[in-house]
């Protein structure tokens, strides 16, 4: 296997620290949602802020408190994603990260 791309599937967000453990132990690349994932040690995440996805839960419950009804809100899902490159775990793997995906990284982790 040449590389892992984990899905944001709750079974695998629970398992997220095995995951990336292993993946560091067997020295195979790896692209998961989660930002913490890429901090933990992935290769890089990109997915959702989940602090965007927290602002939207939260204006929900307010509109919801303030009386409207939960079936009469839209569906609204996080629009900013981010994508977060591990530049340490690029070298530990020896896998190049083509410059043009380093500058449209949203953070990397040197």
């Amino acid at each position: 296997m040449g590389a892992v791309i984990v899905s944001s599937d709750p079974v695998f967000l629970t398992q997220r620290d095995q995951i990336v453990a292993l993946a560091t132990r067997t020295a195979i690349p790896s692209v998961e949602v989660s930002r913490e994932d890429a901090l933990d040690g992935g290769l890089m995440s990109y997915g959702p802020q989940l602090t965007d996805a927290y602002r939207l839960t939260g204006i929900y419950a307010g509109r919801i408190l303030n009386g409207e009804k939960p079936g009469d809100l839209p569906v609204q899902q996080a629009v900013k994603v981010e994508l977060v490159v591990n530049f340490k775990t690029a070298k530990a793997l020896g896998v190049t990260i083509p410059l043009a995906l380093l500058g449209r990284a949203d953070e990397v982790i040197e």
